[in-house]
Formats: structure tokens, C-alpha cells, sequence
């Protein structure tokens, strides 16, 4: 058993039979396992009332049955890995001979336009899951209810927590829902969590046009097209692969361009609007500058997410990293966007 270097929500192990030890019928000689992150649980909430321990277990254990079988789905359809097995923390996966994408990696035009295509496949699927997009402002809410209730008992996260709740977030999500409820934006089955870990370069596609495959999909539903394109424009600013402490780097620098932006939405519509290339320049360039308002807006409500969802991991999570620090970056940057897109 080796430990990979996992996500800031789940420990990865891949597991592998010794080189002396021969498999049995088509048994893969190696597995991915999968041990699911606290946040699933919402276990943040100790020392309220049985009752409400009893429903978060019970949501907890829901959302982790829905994930199963997405991933499944996903397998079968062959845009993922295979799913070999589940259990209450987690489940094993095939194993992908490949790597993750570095950051800086995702500018680069020829991962940008196959991303882009891949996202625009995963929001041309059907799902038998609710189609109400209701999971992006329920579960920022969920989170909100939380974060208003947390308590922190070391001095350096008791001063970053009071500095966040000082933000006025009960306002900001009204703004925000606002904001988007007057932008239009199709409901599709969105990956939710489109960064550079959660895209894996395949190895021994060298020569071949398709090298890329997304992972991941704990936070997959349906919801808004602008938030998984907006938020995998902002994962553009945040390098993961840190050794030292807060274990993140942030280039604000590095949220794609204009004409970055046009390419990768071009390449999108390509996929998606399967009669983009008949039409004309303008109506072309209509479309690429109506989606672009569209997910520059839903930008927004990424950075308020994980800037929620990074205060409760920095209560409940046993992964070594910034939580309360990410927080801090992503609700800065929210901030700075939102007085681009005001002015």
C-alpha cells in the first residue's frame, strides 16, 4: 500500500499485489482506495441535539450513496475510472496509470481545449438524479448555517474566523443570489470541482488526440453551466502541489485572460452546441461573449463556496493544510472580482 497524494477532501492509497503474487481470473493487479472526507458526514456539528446529529448522518450517508452511483454511471459510460467495489468510508477504483495536471499546465492551449471539450460532454449527459438546481445555493446555505456556528479554540484560527465572519456572509449570499438569479445560465450535469487534481494526463496518449480524463465527481449534480466553467477558471490561481505551509500558493495573475477565456468557450461550444460551427461570425461571437458575462458572474459564487466549504474543513478535517488561509485567499478574490464586475 502506497499513499498518493490525494485532494483536500479524501486519502488515496493504491493498493498492489507483489511482484511474486500472480492474479486470479481478470483481477487488476492494482487498486485505487478511496476513503471519503469528514465534510460528507457534516460531523461539525457535535454537541447539538441527537436528533440533528441523527439527520446529518443520514444526509451524509445519502450524498455518499448518490456519489457511488454516479460514479458508476460514469464507469459504464467510460468517462472514468471502473468502480471495483463500495463500503460505508469509501470505495475502490481502478487504478489509472497517469498523472494529475499541474496548475500552470491548464493555460497551456492544447489541455485548455480538450477540457473544454470534456466538460461539455459531462454537461450533454443525462443523469438520474434531481434536475432542480438546487444543490449550489442549498449546499452554500448548509455551509453558511455551519460556519455561523463554528468555534475555534486556537488564538491564530480564532483572529482568521473572526476576520471572515466580518465579511457580512449572510449579505453576500443575498447579493449573490441575486446577481445570479438575473444571469441566464443552462441547468446541466456539472462536475462542480473541475481543478488540476481532479484531471488526470493519461500516460501512453502521446501520440493520440484524447490524453485527458476527469475524476472526482463528490460534488457532481446538476446545476449551473457558468459555476463549473467559472470555478474551473478560478482553480487557474491556486497551486495545491505545496510542501510548506499554508500548503497552497495563490497567483491572482493567472485568472485566464480574455482570449484564454474565448478559447476554451469556443471549444466548448464546438461540443456542446452541436450547430455552433453553421453558424455565422456574429451569431458565433454573440454566444462566445453572452457565456462569457455568464461565467464570469458564477466566478463569484465559486469563491463564496469553497471559501465556506474551507472554514468547516478547517474544523473538521485531519488533512494538513491552510483551510482557515484558503478562505481568507478565496473570499479576497471574491471581493476583487466582484468590484470588476460592478464598476
Amino acid at each position: 500500500m502506497t499513499i498518493i497524494r490525494g485532494g483536500l477532501s479524501n486519502k488515496l492509497f493504491l493498493c498492489s499485489l507483489p511482484d511474486c503474487v500472480d492474479t486470479v481470473g481478470d483481477e487488476p493487479r492494482s487498486v485505487l482506495l478511496r476513503l471519503y472526507g469528514a465534510i460528507l458526514q457534516m460531523s461539525c456539528n457535535k454537541g447539538e441535539s441527537r436528533q440533528s446529529n441523527k439527520e446529518n448522518h443520514f444526509q451524509g450517508a445519502e450524498a455518499m450513496v448518490l456519489e457511488s452511483v454516479m460514479f458508476a454511471i460514469l464507469a459504464e459510460r467510460e468517462l472514468g475510472p471502473k468502480l471495483y467495489g463500495i463500503f460505508p468510508q469509501g470505495r475502490l477504483e481502478q487504478f489509472v496509470p497517469s498523472r494529475k495536471l499541474e496548475t500552470c499546465e491548464l493555460s497551456a492551449p492544447s489541455i485548455s481545449g480538450e477540457v473544454a471539450e470534456k466538460m461539455a460532454k459531462f454537461h450533454g449527459m443525462r443523469m438520474p438524479f434531481n434536475k432542480e438546481p438546487k444543490w449550489l445555493f442549498g449546499t452554500m446555505e448548509k455551509y453558511l448555517s455551519q460556519v455561523m456556528r463554528l468555534s475555534f479554540i486556537r488564538d491564530s484560527q480564532l483572529r482568521l474566523y473572526n476576520r471572515l465572519l466580518s465579511y457580512d456572509l449572510p449579505h453576500e449570499i443575498d447579493f449573490l443570489r441575486a446577481l445570479l438569479t438575473s444571469t441566464p445560465s443552462p441547468v446541466v450535469f456539472c462536475h462542480n470541482d473541475c481543478q488540476e487534481g481532479n484531471i488526470l494526463l493519461l500516460k501512453g496518449c502521446a501520440g493520440t488526440q484524447q490524453k485527458l480524463m476527469l475524476i472526482d465527481f463528490e460534488y457532481s449534480s446538476y446545476n449551473y453551466r457558468g459555476f463549473d466553467v467559472g470555478n474551473h477558471f478560478c482553480e487557474w490561481m491556486y497551486d495545491y502541489n505545496c510542501d510548506e505551509f499554508p500548503f497552497f500558493k495563490v497567483d491572482t495573475q493567472a485568472y485566464p485572460t480574455k482570449a484564454q477565456q474565448m478559447f476554451f468557450i469556443e471549444n466548448y461550444l464546438r461540443e456542446y452546441e452541436h450547430d455552433f460551427d453553421n453558424l455565422d461570425e456574429v451569431d458565433q461571437m454573440r454566444l462566445k461573449e453572452e457565456m462569457f458575462v455568464e461565467v464570469n458572474r458564477f466566478s463569484l459564487a465559486s469563491h463564496f463556496f469553497w471559501g465556506l466549504w474551507s472554514i468547516i474543513q478547517a474544523r473538521i478535517s485531519t488533512i494538513k493544510f491552510g483551510y482557515l488561509e484558503y478562505a481568507q485567499a478565496r473570499f479576497e478574490a471574491y471581493f476583487q472580482q466582484k468590484r470588476l464586475l460592478v464598476v
